[in-house]
């Protein structure tokens, strides 16, 4: 079966930066739904339109295309008292950025009693290159395409 839209993907997956340097891969294969749900990177997605089972590829995402640029908007300082106790440097909490919308903040630094936050993406404002081997595709059930994503294996559990 080829790759088309409403196909359930099952994928591994490594992200390295521009320089090949490996930020990320999958421990266990990864599924999602094929077909501009935003499940996956769209440039990933045109790669793998019309591939099988078995195929293997590399995709160069420019920095608007993977995370976006580093929005220096997105750092704050907030007091120490508004966090529970044990806020790390390097944790990673969810809260609201200044527009109102849920947003991960990494604590970047703690001095004094300020916490200083990122609420950009980790690998935000970098290049990436995304290999990918597909290790199965199958049609998607009803269910999954009304919910937008794969249940199951490697998929959203409900």
């Amino acid at each position: 079966m080829k790759i088309t839209k409403d196909s359930a993907v099952t994928v591994h997956y490594k992200v390295a930066n521009a320089q090949g340097k490996l930020l990320d891969e999958s421990k266990e294969p990864m599924s999602y739904l094929h077909g501009g749900y935003g499940n996956l990177f769209s440039k990933v997605e045109e790669a793998l339109e019309g591939q099988a089972v078995g195929f293997k590829g590399l995709v160069e995402l420019s920095v608007d295309e993977a995370f976006g640029p580093r929005d220096e908007a997105l750092l704050q300082s907030i007091p120490k008292s508004q966090f529970p106790p044990g806020v790390k440097v390097g944790g990673q909490i969810e809260g609201q950025d200044e527009q109102g919308h849920r947003r991960a903040f990494t604590v970047l630094k703690i001095k004094g009693d300020q916490v200083m936050l990122d609420g950009n993406h980790p690998l935000a404002g970098q290049a990436l290159r995304f290999s990918v081997q597909v290790l199965e595709v199958r049609a998607a059930s009803e269910e999954e395409v009304a919910h937008g994503h794969v249940h199951g294996a490697h998929g959203h559990q409900h």
